[in-house]
């Protein structure tokens, strides 16, 4: 019995144990014909354990390569792609840059602050006058969306014109949804088409349950009660024609 912790390290761990033992023997193979006949063998059946790999663009090519570095890019053979180079699977890639924008108004981000620079820059002023409009109403949005209270234009107005040393001056009043978190279900009930009606069916059927009515009263368990209006129970017309039917 071996434990783990004595055997080799497994380079790729979705081929297994087994897969490494094979790999390591084709190595120990002097002949290069049944060494090449081997390798491809273990290929084909690397393909069988690992379905998932055909959605590759050029699995075969892939498989390859894995056995290239399960063979610690040891592996002398006639594969029909040229082996992968070590030192470029074991390159490490280029750190990715992230951005480094600290934004001056934390509440509205920085893409907003993006947006003003663009609208100061704008030579049109009926162009300028609709960015001020627009960044008016994201502004009222974002303060919404983050406080759960509407914010007055006026607070709005003060705002932008402290950010924009007075630049931007918006013209039309945005106008937001608001909602708060309490709020009655009622009031979807009434959007929805018939939903009113529908509870008032609801309680209605209810009732006529209750004072006896409705098309589903039952006999009672000792069978004198009053038959069945729909013709299923009792001595109807229906019943009589279904016994004589199946007897």
């Amino acid at each position: 019995m071996q434990y783990n912790t004595s055997r080799s390290h497994l380079t790729i761990k979705e081929y297994g144990r087994h897969i490494h033992t094979m790999v390591a023997y084709v190595l120990t193979i002097e002949d290069r014909v049944k060494r090449s006949q081997q390798a491809a063998n273990i290929v084909e059946l690397m393909a069988v354990l690992n379905p998932h790999l055909k959605n590759i663009e050029d699995f075969k090519h892939t498989l390859w390569d894995h056995l290239h570095v399960l063979s610690n890019f040891q592996l002398d053979v006639d594969a029909p792609y040229p082996p992968p180079l070590k030192e470029v699977y074991e390159a490490k890639p280029a750190p990715l840059p992230y951005p480094k924008r600290k934004p001056k108004y934390y509440h509205l981000g920085k893409n907003i602050e993006l947006v003003i620079g663009k609208a100061l820059a704008e030579p049109n002023q009926e162009k300028k006058d609709g960015f001020a409009n627009a960044i008016a109403y994201y502004m009222k949005l974002s303060y919404s969306n983050w406080h759960k209270e509407l914010m007055h234009d006026d607070a709005i107005r003060s705002e932008l014109n402290s950010i924009t040393q007075g630049a931007l001056e918006f013209s039309s009043t945005p106008y937001i949804k608001h909602r708060t978190q309490s709020f009655e279900r009622e009031e979807f009930a009434s959007m929805r088409p018939g939903g009113n009606n529908r509870r008032q069916n609801f309680s209605n059927n209810r009732n006529n349950r209750n004072n006896g009515g409705g098309n589903n009263n039952n006999r009672n368990r000792n069978g004198n009660g009053p038959a069945r209006p729909n013709g299923l129970g009792g001595n109807s017309p229906r019943n009589a024609n279904f016994k004589k039917r199946f007897k």
